[in-house]
């Protein structure tokens, strides 16, 4: 008998295929608020007209703008972005960008809500072996317009890097999920093929390891399913061509079907704690660190949940099939990296990668258990 539990998280909408510019005033109309503070991508902001066309459309509605969020989300950066929506007596976020924005946005909301004005402010603040600590709730919460497919706008957790420990750390309430996500897929035209493609690998993560999870349930199946299936027919498409805003549309809601299984309480597995150590201490890409481990997170994952993997090759179009197979020639026929090798991650750094992931809230709840770090090494040298 099936047993958990399913929090409908603290957003309110979707809006999917309307321009962004339009859509965003609309929120700002919904929401009643004056004063939006916006962080974007520096490259959108100094290289396209997307993001100016989104302050025209706000006109004097936009405070301020903020567009120097590195990746993998720094508290540095947290902190500049902070002090300049308490400067600018913001009432709303914005965010235009990838995940590291989205993500630094949430945690914004926390730093203004909680009175956080240095690095180490962020200390209380974060969740430690799965605990979050008492904080006073956001009152100036976010809207997003994602231009990567990761799915980090629907989620209430943001990944923080602590640069001193080199550690990404997880903050998260309630309250700081976007209360609006705005899919646009005109607005991913600007983003570079290899960042949108290996996002979309992100959310196939999402799916996969969903689906492989001892500790899912039928709600989650159902988007986990559609979503991988959409993704699976769409990634390619965009590929091929990347003027085909359906495909991109696809990839979108493909990537919020994703999201479904963390967001009912399904956890992910080693792919994505293997990855926030990769992500966090070497600096790989959020997307490139599962196109690198899920093949060979499957593969170690096998023979304990065979036939869940089954339901993975089933979604993609390939049914009976090896699942680590079908994964490994999807990613390679996207151009992505498909090797530790290929990331420029050596055997040397094994040793300090497997004691970290043991840390991350998902390697002790991989659907195989793994015990300690050596078996961690295992599943690099499949990736290796």
């Amino acid at each position: 008998m099936h047993s958990g539990r399913v929090v409908f998280g603290a957003m309110d909408e979707v809006v999917f295929g309307r321009p962004a510019a339009e859509a965003v005033v609309a929120q700002m109309d919904r929401l009643g608020k004056t004063r939006a503070f916006l962080m974007v991508s520096g490259t959108l902001n100094r290289a396209t007209d997307a993001i100016e066309k989104i302050r025209h459309a706000l006109g004097s509605r936009c405070v301020a703008t903020f567009d120097a969020m590195p990746a993998h989300t720094p508290r540095e950066a947290v902190i500049a972005a902070t002090e300049q929506a308490r400067a600018a007596g913001a009432d709303l976020i914005v965010t235009v960008g990838g995940g590291s924005i989205t993500d630094g946005a949430k945690a914004v909301q926390l730093c203004l809500a909680n009175n956080v004005r240095s690095v180490d402010g962020i200390d209380p603040l974060r969740t430690v072996k799965g605990t979050v600590p008492a904080m006073t709730a956001p009152s100036v919460r976010q809207i997003s317009v994602p231009t990567t497919i990761a799915g980090g706008e629907f989620s209430a957790a943001a990944g923080v890097t602590n640069a001193r420990t080199k550690v990404k750390e997880m903050l998260r309430h309630q309250l700081t999920i976007p209360r609006a996500v705005i899919l646009d897929p005109a607005i991913t035209m600007h983003t570079p093929e290899w960042l949108f493609l290996s996002t979309g690998i992100r959310a196939v993560d999402h799916c996969v390891e969903g689906l492989c999870s001892r500790e899912t349930h039928p709600y989650a199946d159902a988007q986990a399913m559609k979503g991988l299936s959409m993704l699976a027919q769409a990634l390619p498409r965009v590929k091929a061509n990347p003027g085909d805003l359906d495909a991109r549309m696809n990839c979108q809601i493909g990537t919020w079907l994703s999201m479904g299984a963390l967001s009912a309480g399904v956890p992910m597995g080693a792919s994505h704690g293997i990855g926030y150590v990769l992500g966090a201490v070497y600096d790989v890409p959020h997307g490139y660190t599962s196109c690198v481990m899920l093949p060979a997170v499957m593969r170690w994952n096998k023979q304990a949940n065979a036939d869940r993997q089954a339901l993975v090759t089933e979604a993609m179009g390939e049914p009976g099939r090896d699942a680590a197979d079908v994964l490994d020639a999807f990613i390679r026929g996207l151009g992505l990296p498909r090797s530790l090798q290929d990331v420029r991650i050596g055997p040397e750094h094994f040793g300090r990668i497997a004691e970290a992931a043991m840390k991350t809230p998902w390697v002790p709840r991989n659907p195989r258990k793994i015990d300690s770090p050596a078996q961690v090494r295992e599943i690099l040298l499949l990736a290796a």
